[in-house]
């Protein structure tokens, strides 16, 4: 079936806030005095800041709820969303976005990310325009590697899953795609470290190689 949809994850894919977010989470760490190990650290990549709240609480016992380590990290993650000078899209990204919205394919955000985070990035560098829908993760029942977000992306795109594209970053996400059933192209930068791209169908690592004349070959 004809490539109608394509739906997109966030974080490693449209933006890199991965370093912004581990400077976030690591402030938050030592405010609570924990130690978290780098091998730790590398299995929250792709959950929500929900999920990683309860693996937290859970592992180090610690007294907090879950909402209330989520405000401690998303204010110290808006500290340096807005100070951080180097901050912009992936290169090509845009590029990409500009392509599919031109050949009329359906765009959809679905991104483990706050809606707040989300909203964030999209004002910042005026995506909204491009996209039908956005998706938080942080409001899912399940967190990626759950293939529920994907299920709930091709829905709003009111697309079948065969002429949808997932394009990930993380194992947890990749591993979400594989599940829905759904093509998975895997984007892999200079920045991805240690995560696992066997369950996709295509590893990419310049978005110019699935611009939409290249894309529809496999659908």
């Amino acid at each position: 079936m004809p490539l109608k949809a394509v739906l997109f994850d966030m974080d490693g894919v449209i933006v890199d806030t991965e370093p912004l977010h581990r400077k976030a989470y690591f402030q938050m760490f030592a405010d609570l005095g924990i130690e978290v190990s780098e091998e730790l650290y590398t299995t929250f990549t792709g959950a929500s800041t929900k999920k990683v709240s309860n693996t937290l609480i859970e592992r180090f016992q610690l007294e907090n709820t879950p909402e209330e380590l989520a405000i401690v990290k998303r204010k110290y993650f808006k500290q340096y969303f807005y100070g951080d000078a180097d901050f912009n899209l992936i290169p090509g990204v845009k590029n990409l976005i500009e392509n599919y919205f031109e050949n009329n394919i359906k765009l959809v955000l679905a991104s483990s990310a706050s809606m707040t985070t989300i909203d964030m990035v999209f004002e910042k560098f005026d995506l909204g325009k491009y996209f039908l829908g956005k998706i938080s993760g942080a409001d899912l029942k399940e967190s990626k590697p759950h293939p529920e977000i994907f299920l709930l992306a091709s829905e709003i795109a009111d697309e079948k899953r065969e002429s949808c594209m997932v394009i990930e970053d993380s194992t947890n996400g990749i591993m979400a795609a594989h599940s829905a059933g759904i093509f998975c192209t895997a984007y892999k930068s200079e920045h991805s470290i240690n995560q696992n791209y066997d369950q996709a169908n295509l590893l990419i690592s310049n978005f110019s190689e699935i611009e939409f004349e290249k894309i529809i070959k496999y659908f």
